[in-house]
């Protein structure tokens, strides 16, 4: 099984930054697709950004393309998604997610439907 752990949120001034980190542990596929979703109550979830582990080809949603810098470390255990520019709206819960990749060739998704790996999430409040 994965677990995917994530941290970073809490409130911030509007304007502001914030890093949210996610950490996987247990058993991870050995190639994977791993990104970052937000969802607010009432909305659907929002896909964000996603990295393909085979080349670390990235993906981000066109609507807050250009305001966080997605990177995941060496190890590739942790993915990090620093914000800057926070706006009120972007209050949200921040969660993690992965899934199996099963060709090196197919592009990440960035549909929470695709998903079969969830973190219990990491809340932001922007105000």
């Amino acid at each position: 099984d994965v677990q995917l752990v994530e941290s970073g949120g809490g409130s911030v001034q509007a304007g502001g930054s914030l890093k949210l980190s996610c950490t996987a542990s247990g058993s991870m596929y050995s190639r994977y697709c791993m990104g970052w979703f937000r969802h607010v109550s009432g909305k659907e979830r929002e896909g964000l950004a996603v990295i393909r582990s085979t080349d670390g080809h990235t993906r981000h949603d066109d609507s807050v393309k250009g305001r966080f810098v997605l990177a995941q470390d060496n190890t590739k255990k942790t993915l990090s998604l620093q914000w800057s520019g926070l706006k009120p709206e972007d209050s949200a819960m921040y969660y993690c997610a992965a899934y199996l990749l099963r060709s090196p060739l197919y592009v990440c998704s960035l549909e929470w439907e695709d998903f079969d790996d969830w973190g219990q999430g990491t809340q932001v409040t922007v105000s």
